[in-house]
């Protein structure tokens, strides 16, 4: 069993459908509202545990009704808590979540995952240590992840880097990841003084372009690959990011080759659209294996 450490955000995701996206100043009717956990890193928590790994979850919630609930569902979902302390002063993390036109809108309030500090992080230095892998995000403080990059390359522990929400990353952090899964926009935002093929070509077997519908995109050293991703009908792609970020992960710490892990990841996440709710479409390893 695949040991994996997840440092990251835990929220509680606010979700409105609607047929229309409302545009500035404009208002809409919406035709359901509700409450599910969710933040990418409670989010690839989720998928990771669901896929068979031994999970350990690394965050903050606020000592309020969503923190319970949050705390409840990684419960559920068999992810190790010890390290998701309630922060006293301050609320849960949110998502306000609009889905319509087959697509989402998303805003983020930090809140509690703020306190993810690498004070935080360094109380749980032996759990890391242990890690076959590590799995982080951008939700967190920018300096939590500069450390964790630092601790990871200090011990050798595979760091995967998903560089989301988007915003520019240290040298440091990149130069010390093992793996990084931008988006396009997240690559364009990180390298933007490289085309997409020159990013690519300097950190082969590093970078692993995500491109939605097309599959993924990397360069192995010699040529560039893309590994297609699976066609089927889209409910919500909420969580189809961090649903591909856990498996690859998963499927990395388990020993899989690169272009076997990334299809294995993309799999999972086609899976995961086919379902409402960022963690409610993210499927079982033997969903996935049914499927490749």
């Amino acid at each position: 069993m695949a040991k994996i450490s997840i440092i990251g955000s835990s929220s509680m995701d606010l979700v409105v459908t609607s047929s229309k996206r409302p545009g500035a100043g404009e208002t809409v009717l919406g035709e359901s509202f509700t409450t599910v956990p969710g933040g990418k890193g409670a989010n690839q928590a989720v998928a990771a545990a669901r896929l068979g790994a031994d999970v350990t979850m690394i965050g903050r919630v606020g000592d309020d009704h969503f923190g319970k609930q949050i705390l409840r569902n990684f419960e559920e979902n068999h992810v190790h808590t010890d390290y998701v302390k309630p922060a006293t002063h301050m609320e849960s993390g949110t998502a306000h979540i609009i889905l319509a036109e087959g697509d989402n809108s998303i805003v983020v309030v930090k809140a509690a995952n703020n306190e993810v500090t690498p004070a935080y992080v360094e109380e749980a230095l032996d759990v890391i240590r242990s890690s076959d892998i590590v799995l982080i995000q951008q939700e967190i403080p920018t300096e939590t992840v500069v450390y964790v990059s630092e601790i990871c390359a200090k011990y050798q522990i595979p760091l995967l880097l998903n560089p989301a929400p988007a915003r520019e990353v240290e040298e440091s952090v990149i130069a010390n990841a093992t793996y990084i899964t931008p988006n396009e926009h997240e690559a364009a935002i990180m390298f933007k003084d490289l085309s997409l093929q020159e990013a690519l070509r300097k950190y082969p077997n590093k970078l692993f372009v995500t491109e939605g519908s097309n599959g993924v995109r990397f360069f192995d050293g010699e040529q560039e690959v893309v590994v297609p991703t699976y066609k089927v009908e889209a409910i919500d792609t909420t969580g189809a990011g961090d649903t591909f970020n856990a498996a690859f992960a998963v499927a990395l710490a388990e020993g899989n080759s690169l272009a076997d892990s990334v299809k294995f990841a993309n799999r999972a996440a086609s899976l995961s659209v086919t379902k409402f709710g960022a963690q409610g479409g993210m499927p079982t390893r033997r969903e996935v294996e049914e499927q490749i």
